[in-house]
């Protein structure tokens, strides 16, 4: 059915068909003690229970009187108040009864072991009450069970009350319901209406509902913040890209045409053009070589062969190959012996130099003649850190947050002429260092210099290898 076709109707409808049986149960519990003990049935037991009391004030009166005194007394007490009377003796024979000839006689043998109805030897049903005298005789008091009409029970003084009861919380349950109904189903149907619109109207829902929902709305604000950055990380890439390609394919593009109109005479004009082209076509290759290396290692994808590495061996190998162009510019470069007894740790070994290379390549580029840069390695919870610190010209702290993203270059913080790289080092960094399980970060201040700190763990993940 289309009306029930949505989650809050199904939802309502299951309330309300839960409220409705239990309901009915309840109803069809007190319909049945009321047919068993309807209000003629509790005021005749109530009336036995009256008599017996105001008989049992005065049994001082008749208890002790001889039977043939006794029964003429008890037979007018009787039939003033409207009751038969009965006394038993201890072995259950009828000593007297009221109405022995007016009425069919009881089963007085069945009476004790019954719970307010007896029947005559005519099969009429009576209501009693019970009680053991002190000589031990039974006392019992019996009416005439009276007559109840279906009718009857629509008018005994505890349907009513009950009855409309029962229909002002059938009205609140079905309202709750409603409102439960609503409270469940409108945030899941928000969550459904904004991934329909997906992926152009993404917006961030408010966490409504019980918890299982606000954490479902929750999880969707956060697919869709992490939709919203990757799309914005896209257009950033692609702008970047276009920015970093624009350049070379300017060059490129103009001492061609210099070299094909003519307006590169001489040779060494051709050769200067041939030799931008050429400068700048490797140019263009390396970015493109570095975009697929990174987009590989985001991706997962990248080719990591695992092995067991003597880290400060790695590190001193690659540091050793800067110690020409350190001496040429002018600065110290120092690195220090690693701990005794630092264990093997797993990695690709060629990804790693990668890593300490673009540090190291870093530092000197922004450390100025006379400056220090100087890598240490140290043993730290659980792990091996290799810190590599220059003396160099700081990064902002604007620009702190934003180092290791893509195509990023802190230039006003850390001037390094016209020799900058695309901004990709650090992001390659970045992921080559958590694909080993470790972590990279940097502290840096205008004028104070930098240290970057790469962690890695003696215990790193399992490289997959992929083409």
């Amino acid at each position: 059915m289309t009306v029930f076709a949505s989650l809050r109707s199904r939802l309502w409808l299951t309330y309300a068909v839960l409220i409705a049986v239990a309901l009915s149960v309840v109803a069809a519990i007190f319909l049945i003690y009321l047919l068993r003990n309807p209000f003629l049935y509790r005021q005749a037991i109530q009336k036995l229970s009256v008599v017996q009391g105001v008989l049992l004030a005065r049994q001082e009166e008749w208890l002790d009187l001889p039977l043939g005194q006794m029964e003429p007394l008890l037979a007018r007490q009787g039939k003033a108040l409207q009751v038969r009377i009965l006394m038993l003796d201890t072995s259950r024979n009828v000593l007297l009864d009221t109405e022995r000839d007016s009425a069919p006689a009881l089963q007085v043998r069945r009476l004790l072991r019954l719970n307010q109805t007896v029947y005559d030897a005519q099969g009429n049903a009576w209501l009693f009450n019970y009680k053991k005298m002190t000589n031990q005789t039974i006392l019992i008091l019996a009416v005439p069970r009276p007559r109840v009409a279906l009718l009857n029970i629509v008018a005994d003084e505890l349907f009513q009350p009950i009855f409309y009861s029962g229909l002002a919380a059938l009205a609140l349950a079905l309202f709750l319901a409603f409102w439960v109904a609503r409270w469940v189903a409108d945030p899941l149907q928000k969550v459904v209406t904004a991934a329909s619109q997906f992926p152009g109207g993404l917006q961030t829902l408010p966490l409504e509902g019980p918890q299982e929902v606000r954490e479902l709305t929750g999880a969707y604000n956060l697919m869709t913040a992490r939709v919203q950055a990757s799309q914005k990380s896209q257009r950033e890439f692609v702008a970047n890209v276009s920015h970093e390609l624009k350049t070379p394919l300017t060059s490129i593009q103009g001492f061609a045409q210099a070299i094909l109109d003519g307006t590169a005479v001489t040779p060494q004009e051709r050769e200067h053009a041939a030799q931008i082209i050429f400068d700048e076509s490797g140019r263009m290759y390396r970015l493109v070589l570095d975009l697929l290396d990174l987009a590989r290692l985001e991706t997962g994808t990248a080719d990591l062969k695992r092995a067991e590495l003597d880290l400060g061996l790695l590190v001193t190998t690659v540091v050793g190959r800067f110690d020409l162009q350190a001496r040429s510019a002018g600065v110290t470069l120092e690195v220090f012996p690693s701990p005794q007894g630092l264990p093997a740790l797993p990695g690709d070994g060629d990804r790693l130099a990668q890593v300490f290379t673009n540090l190291v390549e870093n530092a000197l580029k922004f450390t100025p003649a006379g400056g220090k840069i100087t890598v240490q390695i140290a043993r730290q919870a659980g792990g091996a850190e290799v810190q590599v610190q220059d003396s160099g010209a700081g990064i902002a702290p604007e620009a702190l947050p934003h180092i290791f993203d893509r195509f990023y270059q802190a230039d006003l913080a850390r001037s390094g002429g016209e020799n900058h790289g695309a901004g990709l080092g650090l992001a390659i960094a970045w992921e080559i260092v958590a694909a080993h399980g470790g972590k990279i970060s940097v502290r840096s201040a205008p004028g104070q210099g930098s240290l970057f700190s790469v962690w890695l763990p003696f215990s790193g993940p399992e490289f997959a290898a992929s083409a």
